[in-house]
């Protein structure tokens, strides 16, 4: 056997290795298609801030009723979004491991799943609670945090990238708690921008030649 062919072995070795270990099944895609959800809803956000501010300010009369049904307007685009953003990522995820021909529910999706989902349950109750307390301008970095911190957990069990972008997002969080009053933007960064960077990235990287490195 020549030296290219151990060299063929091994790397064929390594991937199967992966495959067993590690949810490479993970689409770019995914990452674009949620960030052009986060985008769309935080410019939806971001208009019907203003516009219940311009209300505010052209009465000059807090409304209890119309803030309250405001916030809860945005609680529910924050689950359209989301909703959005696993609907795309569920379905170029299973376009990519049909093409791979790859299980898209074993072990290891299972794994990165748990171990996401622990962060962002706990992330999901303190969310609740600020919101209890009127919190408000707290919740945007805490989703970052939390979210961040989901991905570094989850990056255990599927490709390396994962652990940078969820460090990104937990540094961005930790900056917006000193920009309090410019949550959106810092949310449409996270949530909007850095998974277009990361999607596409991820694409050009494993998805462009088909590749399993």
């Amino acid at each position: 056997m020549t030296d290219q062919q151990h060299l063929q072995t091994l790397t064929d070795i390594k991937r199967m290795m992966e495959r067993s270990s590690r949810f490479i099944s993970l689409s770019g895609l995914s990452g674009v298609s949620a960030g052009i959800s986060a985008l769309a809803g935080a410019w939806l956000a971001h208009s019907w801030i203003v516009g219940y501010y311009n209300s505010w300010n052209a009465s000059g009369v807090f409304d209890e009723g119309a803030f309250v049904q405001l916030k809860f307007r945005l609680i529910i685009l924050a689950f359209c979004v989301m909703g959005a953003a696993l609907a795309g990522g569920l379905f170029f995820t299973w376009r990519r491991a049909r093409r791979n021909h790859l299980p898209i529910w074993d072990v290891t999706s299972r794994n990165v799943l748990v171990n996401v989902c622990i962060p962002l349950a706990a992330g999901g109750a303190f969310i609740a609670g600020l919101l209890y307390n009127h919190l408000e301008t707290l919740v945007a970095p805490t989703c970052l945090v939390f979210y961040g911190l989901a991905l570094i957990n989850g990056s255990k069990y599927t490709l390396p990238d994962v652990r940078y972008l969820g460090i990104c997002e937990t540094v961005l969080g930790i900056v917006n708690l000193f920009f309090l009053r410019k949550g959106i933007y810092f949310w449409a960064v996270g949530f909007g921008v850095l998974h277009i960077i990361y999607g596409v990235l991820m694409w050009w990287k494993y998805e462009r030649k088909g590749s399993f490195q």
